[in-house]
């Protein structure tokens, strides 16, 4: 997966890797060349005593080294360009195809896995792409070339380099070996950090509520320190392989002055030509080094790219339709808005039971239709049916008569004015979050949407008041205030189709029917789905369907079921006595 993802990710930046070799290639030649300068150095000008010769040469490899160090600092800058645009390219993807995911790939993922890919995966992608463009592309460029320069200084020394590297090799070979396991288990350990933290931010309040404190900082004590654990012991051996590549360099330089020493002696080589030598085998090995190190980052960056294109590779159960219907049909037979569920069934995969079967009903414009039904009864699963968020999978869900599997997502979510059970508003702006569903919106049609949410007194005294600002999650306002913003985010929108998913559960009584009135005026011609618990805030819809156990158990107005619905007479009594109700 990892060279997979490379050769897709970095087929955009290849001319800047081409640039890479070019300025890598210049630099490794020119170090390849001061060796040989260095030995005619001390060979013609120090032992012969020739100053202008020393100072000749010694201008040139100046030169040289200038040009080196200029083309080694090029090639860094285009491998940071390469490596940081494949970083974005990937948390671009990442991010692209998440939001393509329905509720039921991203329940399988967990939202602290997929943040912890996006990130910390990718950074290690990343690095992997800095460090060979600046690394392993130079590493074969140095052995190979000074093999070449080695032998042509001394050939019968050379044996020494056939000795050397393999030992270098399987060295540091079995302590990557190692490693690999536990960078894999490192990156879920990370995981499981982020999933502790994640809950006890979100739900500080519950925490602080039951004086958990003790519970959680232990709970996170302990995936803090699991990951702790595994870093160490994969730092330990990351630490290991340095003294094992220094033994061997310095072991190699004594080999090296031993052996050539003999040959000084005897007259078949020269001081120049040994210190030469020793330098192309000190490049050599610190070649093979570097190929080693960038070994030790590959199997953390193959663990965190089979993560990444795990994510990549699976596919969104709602599937966009291959041949979109791109237009309402709705709109040319005179319906805006009509929704239609025909025997629809859903389960989740792997389940014995549906949550859903053989609901059926139609909800028109200009109509409201009410669902209640107890804790479990399958209203939010069925909410999620009606924009897409789930597939049905029997039945059909359809729109002015259109199967939602047949309409292009954009048209449909068009249709669709959703306040979820749990309102959720960004960070920004009162402004910003009610412009969400509709950016072109006047500022008079915003106070007209709070207005109708009975959200306008509240914003009006906000300093700022529609650029007063508001917190990640809307925790600067109250439940109430935050369940208005988001009635009032909807119907900025204008959408046909209004759906409100227990939405009124944070409003007083008083609040809840003045809302209700206010909607009833202001959503004329659309179509109205409303969830709800309390049986006040559906009283006076036009058609109650009452769920039980995934099914229709009975539907009427609020009268008729009174009289006729067991389970709807429960759910009555339950909160206030019928006659009351009537």
């Amino acid at each position: 997966m990892l060279w997979k993802l490379l050769v897709q990710y970095l087929r955009p930046h290849r001319r800047l890797l081409v640039a890479v070799v070019i300025f890598q290639l210049a630099q490794s030649i020119a170090s390849l060349y001061l060796p040989t300068l260095n030995a005619d150095i001390i060979d013609e000008g120090v032992a012969k005593g020739d100053t202008g010769y020393i100072l000749g040469l010694g201008s040139i490899m100046l030169i040289i080294t200038l040009v080196q160090i200029a083309c080694a600092v090029t090639a860094v800058y285009f491998g940071a360009k390469a490596a940081m645009g494949t970083g974005r390219d990937l948390r671009e993807a990442i991010f692209t195809h998440v939001g393509e995911f329905s509720e039921q790939e991203v329940t399988r993922f967990g939202a602290p896995s997929l943040i912890t890919r996006s990130t910390n995966d990718v950074q290690q992608v990343q690095q992997l792409v800095l460090m060979g463009c600046t690394m392993m592309v130079a590493a074969p460029m140095l052995s190979i070339g000074g093999v070449v320069m080695a032998i042509q200084q001394d050939v019968q020394l050379s044996w020494l380099i056939a000795v050397c590297v393999p030992v270098l090799l399987v060295g540091v070979g079995l302590i990557v070996t190692r490693m690999v396991p536990l960078f894999r288990l490192m990156q879920t350990r990370i995981d499981a950090v982020n999933r502790v933290l994640r809950e006890q931010l979100t739900g500080i309040r519950v925490v602080r509520a039951f004086v958990r404190e003790d519970l959680e900082t232990a709970r996170f004590r302990t995936a803090n320190d699991d990951v702790t654990d595994t870093a160490l012991r994969a730092g330990r051996l990351m630490a290991l392989m340095f003294p094992v590549v220094m033994l061997v360099l310095n072991g190699s330089s004594v080999a090296v002055i031993w052996f050539g020493a003999f040959r000084i002696q005897d007259g078949s080589m020269q001081v120049g030509t040994l210190i030469a030598f020793l330098s192309y085998l000190m490049q050599i090995l610190m070649a093979v080094m570097m190929a080693t190190f960038m070994a030790v980052m590959i199997p953390r960056a193959s663990v965190s790219a089979d993560r990444i294109g795990e994510v990549l590779e699976t596919e969104s159960s709602v599937r966009p339709p291959s041949h979109a219907v791109m237009r309402a049909t709705g709109r040319a037979n005179g319906r805006r808005g009509e929704l239609e569920l025909r025997d629809v069934g859903f389960a989740y995969p792997g389940a014995e039971q549906p949550v859903l079967s053989g609901i059926s009903f139609t909800a028109r414009p200009g109509q409201t239709t009410a669902i209640v039904g107890s804790t479990g009864s399958g209203k939010t699963t069925l909410v999620n049916l009606l924009p897409r968020l789930f597939d049905a999978t029997t039945g059909s869900v359809r729109i002015d008569d259109v199967d939602v599997r047949e309409l292009h997502p954009d048209l449909l979510w068009g249709h669709i004015g959703l306040v979820p059970q749990k309102p959720y508003l960004f960070s920004g702006t009162v402004r910003s979050n009610l412009l969400y569903g509709k950016p072109d919106a006047t500022e008079g049609e915003l106070w007209r949407a709070l207005a109708t949410a009975q959200a306008r007194d509240f914003v009006e005294e906000m300093e700022g008041g529609l650029d007063a600002p508001i917190s990640q999650g809307g925790t600067n306002v109250s439940g109430g205030q935050r369940q208005r913003l988001a009635i009032a985010r909807a119907l900025v929108k204008r959408p046909e189709l209004y759906i409100f998913d227990d939405s009124f559960s944070s409003l007083d009584t008083a609040t809840d029917a003045r809302l209700r009135r206010a909607l009833k005026r202001d959503t004329a011609g659309a179509t109205l789905i409303i969830i709800a618990q309390r049986v006040s805030s559906i009283a006076d819809a036009d058609q109650i369907l009452v769920l039980e156990d995934g099914r229709i158990a009975a539907s009427g107005t609020h009268d008729e079921l009174l009289e006729s619905s067991e389970t709807y007479q429960e759910i009555v009594s339950s909160q206030l006595a019928a006659e009351e109700a009537v």
